[in-house]
């Protein structure tokens, strides 16, 4: 293979990851955290 064709398939492979994470990359919904949280003895 020459070196052109190289850079074209790695082109077209990070275009390919680019547009999969764009497309299966949707925002998901904030979930609160609901753990208590140990503070050492003094702080409050």
């Amino acid at each position: 293979m020459s070196l052109r064709r190289i850079g074209l398939a790695v082109a077209l492979l990070v275009v390919a990851v680019l547009a999969l994470a764009w497309f299966d990359g949707g925002r998901e919904p904030l979930r609160p955290i609901a753990e208590p949280v140990k503070l050492p003895e003094g702080v409050l």
